[in-house]
């Protein structure tokens, strides 16, 4: 239930009305969601951001986290009252320079009605100050925050903006980021992008981020903590920032082998996807417990646990795809999750071919052949999985074995010309599977409907005759394991969110 603030009397109620003008009496509030049907609440409806500066200062000791979001935006219908995606302590909002009136409701809402109703079309700065301890904060009985010994990380999917800024919080509205956080000295704090500047004073040092490209709201990232850190650059001319924990005990060294390969990583999959398509490059490691790593917009996040059998390169192809499938061009609804998780994983069996540990199509055939009729895994519709199962191990690797029936259908040469021209054709911007499609026929000249059905859409193993139509598993010895497979396997982590 919404709340709507009053003016009291009729006094004042009368003096409201003089002020608004005649194009306003049609304002209404803005949706409480953007409209996608895996999570109804996610996002908001009524306007569009282009850029959020985050002005924080986080004690590491206690979780504490002071900011002051300035939101620039532009609305999409005239908007009596909108909303924000929001979990931690607001203590004031602007909207256009004046004090807004503010409430929540449901699990994150931040209801936010300005003094005036805002006209469509019209260019809106927001500002929101705040506080609060994130890992104190829960929605939907789970935290996106993690706390660590030295700090926190704010790194999850589909959600993790609520715990450290208001957002509009949906791959579909798209936004740059300036994020300045102050720490003490002896700390540092990492995000997205490149860092513009450092200054220290009076025991503290601020550390300036910057985003230029657009970017989804979960993968905005901040990470406090204690770190060792390495720059360098990739052989295209890309700096490169890593981050590692001081405390990831037995896992540094390994962590460090794998990581320190994201720029040759990057370089080669641009033979693939085409140039890399952002300023900055890298990625961190905080000393946190959890099992996942994710695709944060050039600086991907990752587990120490994802390092804890050695060496975990597969993880950081995994990661680096997801920077063209998922970041440069990501999902238009959660929904189209297979165009993230199917290409990356993807990406994982190329590299195993580049590595001579095995071919994408062994590595297809082994995946068809493993799992029977009836497993459950054939259940799960990497096309459109359901909410609960968004990050099922079908998604990954179902979803990859779409991709490489694709790759037989149209033949090399267009399935390689898909896979570069998807990225420049969406450029920055959001796209469905149907669009894929779409695409792929295009360049193909062949009609994919029915491939695309089997083998994302249908609740069922493909029967022998679609598989073999695919030139998949076509020997009826079961296949050997790739050599690769175990590496593979062991980043499964990755989709524990």
């Amino acid at each position: 239930m919404h709340r709507r603030i009053i003016a009291p009397g009729a006094l004042a109620a009368a003096s409201v009305l003089l002020a608004i003008p005649a194009s306003a009496a049609s304002a209404s509030p803005g949706a409480p969601g953007i409209g996608d049907p895996y999570y109804p609440a996610y996002g908001n409806g009524g306007y569009d951001v282009s850029h959020y500066d985050l002005r924080l200062k986080y004690q590491p000791a206690t979780d504490e986290l002071d900011g002051t979001a300035t939101i620039l935006a532009k609305t999409t219908q005239e908007l009596s009252r909108f909303d924000l995606d929001f979990l931690l302590d607001v203590s004031e909002v602007r909207v256009n320079g004046a004090v807004a009136a503010f409430t929540t409701s449901g699990e994150h809402e931040l209801e936010i009605t300005p003094k005036t109703p805002l006209a469509k079309g019209a260019t809106v700065t927001v500002v929101v100050r705040y506080s609060g301890i994130p890992s104190s904060k829960q929605a939907y009985g789970f935290t996106s925050w993690h706390r660590t010994a030295d700090g926190g990380v704010g790194a999850n999917e589909p959600e993790a903006a609520w715990w450290w800024f208001p957002s509009n919080d949906h791959p579909l509205d798209k936004a740059t980021y300036d994020v300045s956080v102050l720490v003490p000295d002896g700390s540092q704090a990492i995000s997205n992008g490149t860092l513009q500047s450092t200054s220290s004073r009076l025991g503290w040092t601020r550390y300036n981020w910057r985003s230029n490209k657009p970017q989804a709201t979960y993968l905005a990232t901040l990470a406090v903590g204690k770190f060792d850190i390495t720059t360098g650059t990739t052989e295209s001319g890309i700096p490169v920032v890593n981050a590692y924990s001081k405390d990831l005990g037995d896992n540094a060294g390994a962590a460090r082998a794998s990581i320190e390969r994201t720029g040759e990583i990057a370089d080669w999959l641009s033979g693939y996807f085409g140039p890399y398509p952002f300023d900055a490059l890298g990625g961190y490691v905080p000393n946190t417990n959890t099992g996942y790593a994710l695709e944060t917009q050039t600086r991907p996040f990752y587990s120490p646990r994802q390092f804890a059998n050695g060496s975990n390169v597969s993880v950081v192809v995994h990661e680096l795809a997801h920077q063209w499938y998922g970041d440069h061009v990501s999902v238009a609804g959660w929904k189209d999750i297979w165009l993230n998780e199917g290409f990356a994983r993807y990406a994982q069996w190329l590299w195993s071919e580049h590595e001579g540990e095995g071919t994408a199509q062994e590595l297809a055939d082994y995946v068809y052949a493993s799992h029977p009729a009836d497993d459950a895994f054939w259940t799960v519709k990497p096309g459109d999985p359901g909410a609960a199962n968004q990050f099922d191990i079908a998604v990954y690797d179902r979803g990859a074995l779409a991709v490489q029936a694709l790759r037989n259908e149209i033949g090399d040469d267009a399935f390689f010309a898909v896979l570069k021209g998807w990225p420049k054709k969406h450029a920055y911007g959001n796209a469905s599977v149907a669009d894929l499609q779409k695409y792929a026929e295009q360049i193909s000249g062949k009609e994919l409907g029915p491939l695309f059905d089997t083998w994302l859409f249908q609740p069922a193993k493909p029967a022998a005759p679609a598989a073999r139509t695919a030139s998949i598993a076509k020997v009826s010895a079961a296949p050997a394991q790739p050599k690769s497979w175990k590496k593979i396997a062991a980043t499964n982590d990755v989709h524990e969110h």
